[in-house]
């Protein structure tokens, strides 16, 4: 481990030739190489992290219109957290420095939501990041220690690369049959198919995004595949496992030292579900649940 960065203390795994740093800050995945080539998009360790680059949404993911919600017949307001649209977003630890736990090829991060204006419900949770030879596994674990059931959803928001290609030259794949639409404030407002060019994959260069997408399609194992491959044919494949229903693509150009950058991120709900309810967990006093995602190359 070491410190000294606006992210808090940075834990340092290694298996073989696999790699992986994680921030303390938002337990974020900062890092993870396979040899010389990145698969995250790295950004500088005196920086805060850009983009809420690889943290950690909960207890909810994306956004809250006006941070207002209605809690079973109780109004709710949560801090606005994203001026610009006047909504709360990403929920309550991308700022919180997370305990942690950690070995050479693993490490579990923990950190507690407590009662706060807005949200008045204590919540567990901890991710834990396991290095394997061509990647890495994440398992994420939230714990209702209320009194009450508990609302609650999750996220993560990785920045995926192979980092001795072109970024534009990668073509993405998202399995997806439906697309959210949004408003100008980046809210839902209706579905629509998504664009069969996604499931068969485009060139990134080619497509702007910032979508929410349902309706994934899954493969034999239960699990959600989408991919980035290179024009040589290495493959960077993110899956996600049950309870991971949604997942939010987002492209920009104004990643720090990338030409163009994507967020792939899995999220069990999506944009606002604390109004629609739209993939809300209640979590039962005491009631625990698991949620899995990771990151390989082939």
């Amino acid at each position: 481990m070491n410190s000294a960065s606006p992210t808090g203390t940075q834990v340092h795994l290694q298996l073989g030739d696999v790699s992986a740093q994680i921030a303390q800050v938002g337990a974020s995945l900062r890092s993870l190489r396979i040899g010389a080539v990145d698969l995250i998009a790295p950004y500088p360790l005196d920086s805060p992290t850009p983009s809420c680059s690889g943290v950690v949404l909960a207890p909810w993911p994306n956004r809250v219109r006006d941070g207002l919600w209605n809690d079973e017949g109780t109004e709710r307001q949560l801090a606005i957290t994203e001026p610009k649209f006047g909504n709360a977003s990403h929920g309550l630890l991308r700022f919180a420095a997370y305990d942690i736990a950690d070995s050479a090829s693993a490490t579990r991060l923990s950190a507690t939501i407590f009662p706060q204006t807005g949200y008045p419900y204590l919540i567990e949770t901890s991710v834990t990041y396991v290095l394997r030879a061509d990647g890495i596994d994440v398992t994420h674990a939230l714990t209702n220690r209320s009194a009450t059931e508990a609302p609650v959803a999750l996220g993560t928001h990785p920045f995926l690369t192979i980092g001795d290609v072109d970024p534009h030259d990668l073509v993405l794949r998202v399995p997806a049959q439906t697309a959210i639409d949004t408003d100008e404030r980046m809210l839902p407002v209706g579905t629509r198919p998504a664009e069969g060019a996604l499931r068969d994959g485009v060139r990134l260069g080619d497509i702007t995004l910032d979508t929410g997408f349902t309706d994934l399609e899954r493969d034999a194992d239960g699990l959600v595949r989408h991919s980035l491959t290179s024009p040589d044919g290495r493959r960077l494949t993110l899956w996600q496992g049950a309870g991971f229903d949604v997942v939010q693509v987002y492209t920009t150009d104004k990643y720090p030292g990338q030409s163009l950058a994507v967020a792939i991120e899995p999220m069990s709900a999506p944009a606002d579900a604390l109004n629609s309810g739209v993939g809300l967990r209640r979590l039962n006093p005491g009631e625990t649940w698991t949620l899995e995602w990771g990151i390989t190359l082939d």
